[in-house]
C-alpha cells in the first residue's frame, strides 16, 4: 500500500484541516473511540458520507474531559451542528464487566488504554459543548444514545435513567443506523442556512426544521405536541414507570414492537422536562446506499497520531468483510437488531468484491480474509417471499419461537459468494468468524432444491472456511431459558454438531466446534446452571466462551432483568440479582478446575442431586 499523507484522514486538528485549506467546519464529530477510518467505525462512515455531500468535517476523537477542554474548543463552532457519539459500544459495558469490575482492556483505545473516556460518553460531551457554545445544534447518535432514547433501567446505577435526551442536554438524537437521517439533517440545515443567509445554525432552528425527520428524536414542551391516536403511541410517563415495573415493562414491548414495523408510529413518553418525541424510523437501506456507505474513500488505517499502537478492535476486523447489516434472530439479550434493525440490508457481490481487493493491497495481508460475515453470517440476501406480510409483522424475531414460513431461507447467494471470493488471485482462505445461525442450516423448508443448497452450503462452510473453530451461541442447555432467550431448543445443537463431526472425520479435519454460553440470564437459576455443566461435559467441552449476564439498556433481557417480568406474557421470571448469586451461576461453567469442584459439589449436595454429582465425577 502507497504511503499515505495525513490528509487522507479526515482532519482531527486545526492544523490538519489547514493542510486541506479549511477555517471553519460544517460538522465537528465528537467520539469516544479511537479514530479508525474504516467501514466497522461509526464516527468514520458518518464523517466520510457527510463528506461525500461537499461538507467540511472534522473528527474529536476520545477528547480529554477532565483538563482545560482544549480539545473541545480546538475546532471552534461548526457552521451546521456538533456530532456526538460515544463509540461502537455504550461506554459503561466498554468500561465494566458484569461484575462491575474494570474490563481488562479498552479494544477502541490506543493499547486497549482505559481512561480514554468517561463514564456515560455522551452526556458528558454533550454537556461541555453546551456550556462552551450554548447556541450551537447538538446531534447525539451511536449506540449508547439509541438504546437509551427512552426511559431505562441502568445497571451501573441499579435504576431507571431518563431518555438521554434530557441528561445530555442535546437538541436532536438519532437512532440505529446513521447514514439516512444524517443526511436529511445536514440537508435541511444546509437549506436554511441558503434561504435565510446566516453564518451558522442554532439550536433551536435545529430543532425546528428536524422535527419531522425520521429515525430522529427531539424534547418538546408540552404544549407543543398533540397526539394523533392514528399516527402515535403513547407510552407510560417517566414517572410512573418509576412507580410501576409492569408499566416499565409494557413500554419496553410497545417500543420494541414499533422498532420493528415497517409503518410504524411515533412514539411519546411524557417527563417532568417535557415530551420526548421519537419519530418513525427511515425505510430499510436498500443495496445501493449500503454499497455507497462502504465504497466511500476510507484509508482503512488508524489515524496516524496513533503513531503504530495497537488498537484491539482494529486488528480483529481490518482483515475482515462485513456482507450484510441487521439480523432478524432478535435474541433477548443482544442489541443488534434493536439497533440495526431485523431486516436485512445487503451489499452488492461488486462491493464486497472491491472491499476484499482493498484489504488485499494491504502490507500485512497474508491471503487470509479473517471473517466474510455479518451480525449472523449466514443471512445474506435473506428476506419475506412476500413483502405485505412482512410489512404487517411487528415480530422481533423471524425464526423464534419457530422460523417463519414466508422467510426466504436461501444459501445459494452465499455460497456464490465465497466461491467468487476464494477464486480470486489474492486470497488462500476465506474464514467465517462471525459465527452462524445452525437453526436455519437444519430447517427443512419442504423444497427439495432449497433443503439441498442449504446442505450444500454447511458442508462448504465446515470445509473450507474454518479457522480451526467454528462459533456457534446455542447460549444455553436449558430449553426454557432459551425460550426466554429467544434460542432454539439445546436439541439443535446436539443435531449440528453431529453434522460438524461426522463432516470432519470425514475429511480428516481436525476442527473444533466452539459453543458460546451465557450465565445468570433471566429464567436461568443454580439447578439449569447445573444440568447445563453436565451436559457440557458428556459433551467434552472445557468451556471457553463464557460470560456472565450483563442487563445493557434496552433489551428484551433487561427489561426482565429489572422487572422480574416477561414483558410478552406478564408472568414473573426468576433472576440471579445478587454478585454472590451471579457468581455461583459462572462457577458452573468451569466444574473441571479443580479450585471449583469443591463448591460445586457443595451446593449439588444442597440442591439434593446426586443425579448431577455422579455425571460431573464428583
Amino acid at each position: 500500500m502507497y504511503k499515505r499523507k495525513v490528509t487522507d484522514w479526515l482532519p482531527t486538528t486545526r492544523k490538519e484541516a489547514e493542510l486541506r485549506g479549511w477555517e471553519q467546519m460544517d460538522v465537528i464529530i465528537f467520539s469516544g473511540d479511537a479514530y479508525v477510518d474504516h467501514p466497522s467505525f461509526g464516527a468514520a462512515v458518518i464523517g466520510r458520507l457527510l463528506e461525500a455531500e461537499g461538507l467540511r468535517v472534522a473528527i474529536v476523537p476520545q477528547p480529554n474531559w477532565q483538563d482545560d477542554l482544549r480539545d473541545f474548543k480546538k475546532m471552534g463552532r461548526p457552521r451546521l451542528f456538533f456530532g456526538i457519539s460515544a463509540g461502537c459500544m455504550d461506554s459503561m459495558v466498554n468500561k465494566y464487566t458484569a461484575a462491575k469490575r474494570f474490563r481488562s482492556e479498552d479494544a477502541y483505545s490506543p493499547n486497549g488504554k482505559h481512561s480514554m473516556r468517561p463514564e456515560y460518553a455522551t452526556v458528558v460531551y454533550s454537556k461541555i459543548l453546551r456550556e462552551l457554545y450554548p447556541d450551537s445544534a447538538i446531534v447525539i447518535g451511536g449506540i449508547e444514545a439509541s438504546m437509551r432514547r427512552f426511559t431505562h433501567y441502568d445497571y451501573w446505577q441499579d435504576r431507571l435513567k431518563k431518555s438521554i435526551l434530557i441528561d445530555s442536554r442535546a437538541d436532536i438524537l438519532v437512532y440505529g443506523m446513521g447514514e439516512q437521517p444524517i443526511i436529511a439533517i445536514a440537508d435541511a440545515m444546509k437549506e436554511h442556512l441558503q434561504e435565510s443567509g446566516k453564518e451558522h445554525m442554532t439550536a433551536d432552528k435545529a430543532r425546528e426544521i428536524c422535527r419531522s425527520i425520521r429515525q430522529t428524536g427531539y424534547l418538546a414542551h408540552k404544549s407543543e405536541v398533540t397526539a394523533d391516536n392514528e399516527c402515535d403511541r403513547l407510552l407510560a410517563p417517566h414517572s410512573e414507570c418509576l412507580k410501576s415495573k409492569e408499566k416499565q415493562a409494557a413500554n419496553f414491548l410497545a417500543i420494541e414492537k414499533e422498532s420493528n414495523r415497517v409503518n410504524a408510529k411515533r412514539l411519546l413518553q411524557e417527563y417532568d422536562e417535557g415530551v420526548v418525541v421519537i419519530n418513525p424510523p427511515f425505510p430499510t437501506m436498500t443495496t445501493e446506499q449500503l454499497d455507497h456507505s462502504f465504497d466511500l474513500p476510507y484509508t482503512r488505517l488508524p489515524h496516524p497520531k496513533y503513531n503504530g499502537k495497537r488498537i484491539p478492535a482494529y486488528d480483529m476486523i481490518k482483515h475482515s468483510v462485513n456482507i450484510h447489516r441487521g439480523c432478524f434472530g432478535g435474541c433477548a439479550f443482544c442489541t443488534i437488531s434493536a439497533h440495526q434493525g431485523k431486516f436485512i440490508v445487503n451489499r452488492s457481490q461488486e462491493s464486497i468484491l472491491r472491499e476484499v481487493e482493498e484489504i488485499s493491497k494491504m502490507d500485512d495481508f497474508k491471503g487470509y480474509l479473517s471473517d466474510l460475515g455479518g451480525p449472523s453470517a449466514n443471512m445474506y440476501m435473506m428476506k419475506g417471499k412476500r413483502s405485505e406480510l412482512c410489512a404487517k409483522c411487528s415480530r422481533p424475531s423471524c425464526i423464534q419461537p419457530k422460523i417463519c414460513p414466508n422467510l426466504n431461507i436461501d444459501h445459494s447467494a452465499l455460497l456464490e459468494l465465497y466461491r467468487k471470493v476464494d477464486a480470486m488471485p489474492q486470497i488462500k482462505k476465506s474464514f467465517i468468524g462471525s459465527g452462524v445461525r445452525y437453526d436455519m442450516l437444519l430447517h427443512k423448508t419442504g423444497d427439495d432444491a432449497r433443503d439441498a443448497v442449504t446442505a450444500e452450503y454447511t458442508e462448504e462452510l465446515i470445509r473450507n472456511h474454518v479457522s480451526g473453530r467454528l462459533k456457534v451461541a446455542p447460549e444455553h442447555t436449558n430449553d426454557s431459558v432459551l425460550r426466554l432467550m429467544r434460542k432454539p431448543p439445546f436439541k439443535q445443537f446436539h443435531d449440528f454438531k453431529r453434522i460438524f463431526d461426522r463432516i470432519n472425520s470425514r475429511e480428516n479435519l481436525k476442527q473444533q466446534i466452539i459453543p458460546y454460553f451465557i450465565s445468570s440470564h433471566p429464567g436461568s437459576t443454580l439447578e439449569s446452571m447445573a444440568e447445563l455443566a453436565a451436559e457440557t461435559r458428556q459433551l467434552n467441552f472445557h468451556l471457553e466462551q463464557v460470560q456472565d449476564f450483563t442487563p445493557t439498556p434496552m433489551t428484551m433481557a433487561t427489561e426482565m432483568y429489572y422487572t422480574g417480568i416477561n414483558p410478552e406474557t406478564g408472568e414473573k421470571v426468576y433472576v440471579a440479582h445478587s454478585m454472590k448469586d451471579k457468581e455461583a451461576q459462572r462457577r458452573f461453567f468451569f466444574w473441571y478446575k479443580p479450585e471449583e469442584r469443591k463448591q460445586i459439589a457443595q451446593i449439588l449436595r444442597r440442591m439434593h442431586r446426586p443425579d448431577l454429582l455422579k455425571k460431573l465425577g464428583m
